[in-house]
């Protein structure tokens, strides 16, 4: 019998696998613990006790209280609720007349290199006329400006919308400065609509991508609220999770039996939780090692790739950098006598590099397949020819230097 295939995956930002620890502690829970955690007897009660414990085990961690903690089935999921809860709150969206609330629509900010799961829902309120919104343009490292947003701030902005580390560049953002805008400006609003204090802006981080290799809690970063997702931190499928800091105004936008303290309704995955939860303690006992670890690959990956491969070049920020992340602009020269370079082909890398054992992205995986294969993330920080002509090449626990040898040498092949 042959041996099998061995293949190479370089795309840990689209997923991860799941921990041995965590699926055998999920894998132990579904055996004892399979009850419906809202039931009265007493499995019910043993699953609900599972539950909260692992709810106060993700809110030590986040440096937050247990109440503030909101399962959810995605990442996506949370995101959506944190966007579209906000903007049903009655006292912040102004369905009133224009007259009795001082302006008529919330205001969003946002940047343009979100993940989908923020920009989509944005671009539905704004499409549906139930918000207005200002997209906040990255300088050519994929930085945000807090002054940029400091501009932008109006007295009907309810929500700014900053994601922690990009999935696609891997630029870290200075959330904590941004933050502070927001706070220096709350400080100084005494805007009263009803007798009731506008308590918003909001600062909502998505930190799926960053939480392994960062300090994400509440306190640190500043935030609102906050999104993670299993998938990304060797944890569960369907598994995401939304914090809410006490205080802030926001809506349901599923309806059903009320559970998760009435925001998010449905039947809590209480196997799932529970892994989530084991997941998020190995990712902070490992943080500091293999993000040390990793940076030293990332760094090495780099160097060669750009000075083995004629006219490449690293998109985003080298130094303010996930450890994990390494994003590369391909280009090759002509074969013909016409001067000029011409881009490669982001797809043909990816299926060649694939047919090759190598598992690599083009844009972010969380795109749906479509016949444009251009990232709006690398247009926005480079140029057009980039944004379809680079790679996003992602390491994990399990990637060695010897894998990157062996990815290098395959790419200079197809390149030449």
């Amino acid at each position: 019998m042959k041996n099998k295939e061995k293949r190479i995956f370089l795309d840990y930002a689209s997923i991860t696998p799941v921990d041995l620890s965590v699926a055998k502690e999920m894998t132990k829970i579904q055996k004892d613990f399979w009850a419906n955690p809202s039931s009265l007897h007493t499995e019910g009660e043993r699953a609900k006790n599972i539950l909260e414990e692992a709810r106060i085990r993700i809110a030590r961690i986040l440096h937050c209280k247990a109440s503030e903690v909101f399962f959810t089935a995605s990442g996506t999921e949370s995101l959506n609720i944190a966007i579209l809860g906000i903007c049903r709150e009655d006292v912040i969206l102004g369905t009133k007349p224009k007259s009795d609330f001082g302006f008529a629509l919330p205001h969003i900010i946002v940047s343009t290199i979100e993940h989908p799961a923020v920009l989509e829902p944005i671009k539905y309120l704004l499409k549906e006329g139930k918000a207005e919104v200002s997209f906040i343009t990255p300088n050519e490292k994929g930085i945000i400006n807090p002054d940029s947003i400091k501009k932008e701030i109006k007295e009907n902005t309810v929500l700014i919308a900053i994601q922690h580390a990009n999935n696609e560049i891997g630029t870290i953002q200075p959330i904590q400065k941004i933050a502070k805008v927001i706070r220096e400006y709350k400080s100084t609003r005494t805007l009263l609509v009803q007798n009731k204090l506008l308590v918003g802006p909001y600062l909502l981080v998505d930190a799926s991508q960053s939480v392994l290799y960062e300090n994400v809690s509440l306190e640190r970063l500043g935030a609102d609220l906050l999104v993670l997702d299993g998938i990304k931190i060797y944890g569960p499928r369907g598994m995401g999770l939304l914090v809410v800091k006490t205080g802030v105004k926001i809506s349901p936008i599923i309806f059903g039996g009320g559970q998760e303290g009435g925001l998010r309704s449905g039947t809590e995955n209480v196997v799932a939780v529970a892994g989530l939860a084991k997941a998020l303690e190995i990712a902070t006992k490992k943080r500091e090692k293999e993000s040390k670890s990793l940076t030293k690959l990332r760094d090495y990956a780099i160097t060669e790739i750009l000075k083995e491969i004629p006219n490449t070049s690293l998109n985003g920020d080298l130094e303010n950098r996930l450890p994990n992340n390494i994003n590369i602009c391909f280009a090759s020269p002509k074969l013909s006598a016409k001067s000029g370079f011409q881009k490669i082909d982001s797809e043909f890398l990816v299926i060649k590099l694939d047919t090759l054992g190598f598992a690599v992205s083009a844009a972010s995986a969380c795109h749906a397949l479509s016949l444009e294969n251009g990232s709006y993330v690398i247009e926005a920080v480079s140029n057009k020819e980039c944004a379809s002509s680079s790679l996003r090449i992602t390491l994990g626990r399990n990637t060695k230097k010897s894998d990157l040898d062996s990815f290098i040498s395959a790419l200079k092949k197809i390149v030449k």
